[in-house]
């Protein structure tokens, strides 16, 4: 599977009062239905950003869970899951994350899912639109770097 980024924007935030106006501005350049892979170290804000985004689609319900024990949520229009614990394409597998798509499901938020990116693509193909948001700490900001990814074989 070839994978290739195409970086869009670059956003530098010192405050989480600022992922709003980041979540509005990333919601201009996501084309739906998308799948958006987040790369981060733990604690980074991977959580804290779909919660947000959650918040700022849905008229400010904050019902977003984290998906860390479930694994995966949906939330209306969108899908939250969380691979951190799992380690092998037969696990990717398992979670059979297509019976949690159906046309009303806009983005697909996953934390950890870089190295399943050929399986993600495998299950859901080229309907849907594939990016990278990295985030990364740097003393008491956080840098986010938003990436279209061009999936192939």
């Amino acid at each position: 599977m070839n994978v290739a980024e195409s970086l869009s924007q670059i956003w530098k935030i010192d405050n989480e009062g600022q992922l709003t106006s980041l979540c509005i501005e990333l919601s201009k350049l996501i084309k739906k239905p998308a799948v958006v892979v987040l790369e981060g170290e733990v604690g980074a804000g991977k959580t804290t950003l779909v919660k947000k985004y959650f918040s700022l689609i849905s008229g400010g319900k904050d019902l977003a869970l984290s998906p860390t024990y479930s694994l995966i949520n949906r939330l209306g229009p969108l899908v939250h899951a969380d691979l951190y614990r799992i380690k092998s394409e037969n696990e990717f597998l398992h979670l059979e994350i297509p019976l949690y798509i159906d046309e009303k499901v806009e983005i697909i938020f996953i934390e950890w899912g870089r190295q399943f990116i050929a399986e993600i693509f495998d299950d859901l193909g080229v309907t849907f639109n594939y990016y990278l948001l990295k985030i990364e700490t740097e003393k008491k900001a956080r840098s986010f770097s938003f990436s279209s990814l061009m999936v192939g074989k």
